[in-house]
């Protein structure tokens, strides 16, 4: 049986990985000026992120990434939302309740 961090990390690997039917993935204009094919190359990219560690995954649910990605810093964050993506999630390891949303974005624009 999975641990509430294991379903949520799941979950959360799942829609960086393309898999989440209940998920969204939101680029920024920063990324979207880079062109659709470096955009595409960039999920990729993201799908295939595997350096989580104690710095940049504190909580362990694979919920936030950065790379290196054609000369800039790109970071990634999913959020946990309700449905109707107005307030958070008040149980992220729940998909039936829960809107999972991948913002991308150039470091600069954060």
């Amino acid at each position: 049986m999975e641990t509430r961090t294991q379903t949520i990390r799941r979950l959360n690997d799942e829609l960086r990985k393309g898999r989440a039917p209940n998920g969204k993935i939101i680029i920024t204009s920063g990324v979207q000026s880079l062109g659709a094919v470096a955009v595409a190359r960039l999920v990729q990219a993201i799908a295939a992120f595997d350096q989580f560690n104690g710095d940049n995954d504190p909580h362990n649910e694979n919920d936030f990434g950065a790379i290196d990605f054609s000369g800039n810093r790109v970071f990634w964050k999913i959020d946990y939302y309700d449905q109707s993506l107005e307030y958070g999630s008040e149980d992220p390891a729940n998909p039936d309740i829960t809107t999972r949303v991948m913002t991308i974005m150039l470091a600069e624009e954060y």
